[in-house]
């Protein structure tokens, strides 16, 4: 099976890296992202996921 690359170069670029140092993150608090999804879901009344092209104008069955 052909591999792309010969093997023997395999993994020297991570062990040259120079290594840096992750960085502080802080999540905000639930209240915040809850909020957030209501604002958009509800008062927008938009859908959740990934936006789909034609799916504004299809009307939701109950």
């Amino acid at each position: 099976m052909p591999s792309h690359g010969s093997l023997s170069k395999a993994g020297k670029v991570r062990s040259v890296t120079p290594k840096l140092e992750a960085r502080e993150r802080h999540s905000s608090p639930p209240r915040v992202d809850n909020r957030s999804s209501y604002h958009k879901r509800f008062e927008l009344s938009r859908d959740s996921g990934q936006y789909t092209p034609g799916k504004r104008r299809r009307k939701k069955r109950r």
